[in-house]
């Protein structure tokens, strides 16, 4: 069982709990009569509609990025951590740097290669760019789900 999915299980059931009791504050608002009422019930039944949706783009990315490591598991090419790091944990931020270089060249010379937005996604991270980590996974598994 991969280590994350435990907590991404607890968390998905707590946000679970959470549309229901939303939806039925907004079916409950609805079923009011009341114009207003009925207007924020409805505005309110938006709220479970979003979070179910980012939670099922969520998985679909995390099944993608499994898939996509597996296969370069599987080729050996899989990104290592092995950047120095602080008697505290956080990587060395020149390593980081330095390693970032060689994976944005990578992505600027083949631009739709799967495996290069990977490996750049994983440099973003070593280096605290989460924002730009995510986005270059969802890269990757675009330029995957086509190859």
């Amino acid at each position: 069982m991969p280590r994350g999915l435990p907590g991404a299980v607890a968390v998905t059931a707590l946000l679970a709990l959470y549309v229901w009791q939303i939806a039925g504050r907004g079916i409950a608002m609805i079923r009011t009569g009341e114009p207003v009422l009925i207007a924020i019930g409805l505005a309110v039944l938006v709220i479970p509609l979003l979070v179910i949706g980012l939670i099922a783009r969520e998985y679909r990315l995390a099944s993608a990025v499994q898939r996509m490591a597996d296969e370069l598991a599987a080729e050996g090419d899989l990104p290592v951590d092995d950047l120095p790091r602080s008697p505290g944990g956080r990587i060395d931020r020149a390593a980081a740097d330095a390693a970032f270089e060689p994976r944005r060249a990578a992505v600027e010379q083949r631009p739709d290669d799967w495996r290069a937005w990977y490996h750049l996604a994983f440099a973003y991270d070593a280096s605290g760019d989460r924002r730009r980590a995510r986005a270059a996974l969802r890269q990757a598994s675009a330029l995957h789900r086509t190859s």
